[in-house]
């Protein structure tokens, strides 16, 4: 119970951060084009807490046609807080939605050329992108420490192994980009999921100082339509890990280990009577032995007992392997397997734009290949799985949980920028109509429009929803 509020709480606080920068971008753009802002909110509902500005008014532009008006100055700018914190809003002064006299017409959305207009649909989404690079400025000039990607071990059968790929090379580059860490290295692979051909390693060979090799890896069709791609493991790549001793942190309720009786803080120690050297030699002769009996023996405050425990049968890429539902008690990574990157403050945000560029072009392509079917659609995640995501980040400190903000707020602005009616991108393509023919397009047709993105968003959700529910 704790930690499904702790969840939440992780959740309501990015989306917080989230949504006020976003619907900020709107608002400045909007005063700096002249157009009067109604309300700014962040959350849906019923305002639970309201502050108002007054507005300065200003006479009308030349030439504009004054012939209706105002007997009322213009209505007070409410700052808003709602009682649903999932999302936000800015309403601007608009005829469209309400009467608006002639002498106040130039405050007004609509009364704004369209260039303006453009200008106020897309600083959303600008937003969010800079918060991303302001995000990655401060994790690049304090510091970002990451898993050095060497590579561990490789399955004789797998497509690392037959390019001649060894355990204990480092991974340099994938396809010409620099990998200085494990989460690079995946990156990359990430971005050739459904393709075919060939991914580039250059790695520095194991114990030959300062000499490269270069390995080429086939693939074909590569994961396409997987439910949980992992492309690294799937070409056979696996890090190179600590020896941690088989101490268990971890109990997943309900399986094998604990109906067995296993418990946190048990070490175990042998099983079958072969004696047990790391996790790593634990979790492989369970992984080989699903659906059998082993008597495993554990050390449990310093008194020693063995139990019998059967691995459950799971299949992963096809093969099947065998867990118990525990994990190892978390230590922390030795210094020698860690580098940490980092730059001075004055040219940090450089690498901060490129990581902004390169995460962007990422998750667009994702959304393509959704599109396209090559990745599932049960990879699309809702709320209950990002948040899960924030309180593991916000528990890891404070490093991991501004990278995951930078990845949501890139992920936001992507989204809204998507040719959706309903969604910033939306009125963009309306915009740019009217910018290429002269002319707006006709409300009914944008009536449609919203009615079709309204549906589409609607779809979206309920699909997130369904995929956050099948996680759990």
């Amino acid at each position: 119970m704790i930690e499904v509020l702790q969840s939440i709480l992780a959740l309501l606080v990015s989306l917080s951060i989230l949504v006020t920068v976003h619907e900020f971008g709107h608002y400045w753009m909007a005063r700096k084009c002249g157009v009067h802002v109604l309300r700014f909110c962040v959350g849906f509902g019923k305002p639970i807490y309201t502050y108002r500005v007054k507005p300065i008014q200003t006479e009308p532009q030349a030439g504009l046609h004054t012939g209706t008006r105002s007997n009322e100055p213009l209505p007070a700018t409410e700052f808003c807080i709602a009682a649903i914190p999932l999302g936000g809003y800015v309403k601007m002064l608009d005829q469209r939605e309400a009467f608006v006299a002639d002498d106040q017409v130039h405050y007004a959305l609509n009364g704004k050329p369209v260039l303006q207009r453009i200008a106020i649909a897309a600083a959303g989404p600008i937003a969010n992108f800079l918060l991303a690079i302001l995000a990655y400025w401060l994790l690049f000039a304090s510091g970002v420490t990451g898993i050095i990607p060497v590579i561990g071990t490789l399955s004789t059968d797998s497509p690392a192994h037959f390019s001649g790929l060894k355990a204990g090379q480092e991974i340099l580059q994938v396809d010409g980009h620099d990998t200085p860490t494990w989460s690079e290295v995946n990156l990359k692979l990430f971005e050739r999921l459904g393709e075919t051909g060939s991914v580039s390693f250059q790695v520095s060979e194991a114990g030959s100082l300062g000499t490269t090799g270069e390995y080429e890896v086939e693939i074909t069709d590569w994961l396409v339509g997987e439910d949980e791609p992992r492309p690294a493991r799937a070409l056979g790549l696996v890090p190179r890990i600590p020896k941690y001793r088989a101490d268990i942190g971890e109990i997943v309720p309900g399986g094998r280990a604990e109906q067995a009786g296993l418990r946190v803080g048990d070490r175990i120690t042998a099983i079958n009577g072969v004696a047990l050297d790391s996790w790593a030699d634990l979790v492989r002769l369970l992984q080989a032995n699903a659906e059998v009996s082993l008597k495993v023996d554990i050390a449990r405050g310093g008194q020693a007992s063995t139990l019998l425990i059967t691995p459950a049968a799971v299949v992963e890429n096809g093969r099947t392997k065998g867990v118990i539902g525990a994990a190892r008690l978390v230590a922390p990574w030795p210094k020698e397997m860690l580098r940490k990157i980092q730059y001075p403050i004055y040219s940090a945000w450089l690498p901060a734009v490129e990581k902004t560029i390169d995460i962007s072009v990422f998750t667009l392509g994702s959304i393509i290949k959704m599109i396209e079917g090559v990745i599932s659609p049960k990879n699309l995640s809702g709320p209950i799985t990002i948040a899960q995501i924030a309180n593991q980040t916000a528990q890891s400190g404070l490093e991991s949980f501004i990278g995951f903000i930078a990845l949501l707020s890139i992920s936001l602005g992507i989204i809204n920028l998507l040719p959706i009616p309903m969604l910033d991108g939306g009125h963009l393509l309306y915009y740019m109509v009217e910018l290429l023919t002269g002319k707006a397009l006709p409300e009914k047709i944008q009536e449609y429009g919203y009615q079709l993105g309204l549906a589409l968003i609607l779809g979206i959700m309920v699909l997130a929803f369904y995929n956050d529910f099948m996680r759990l």
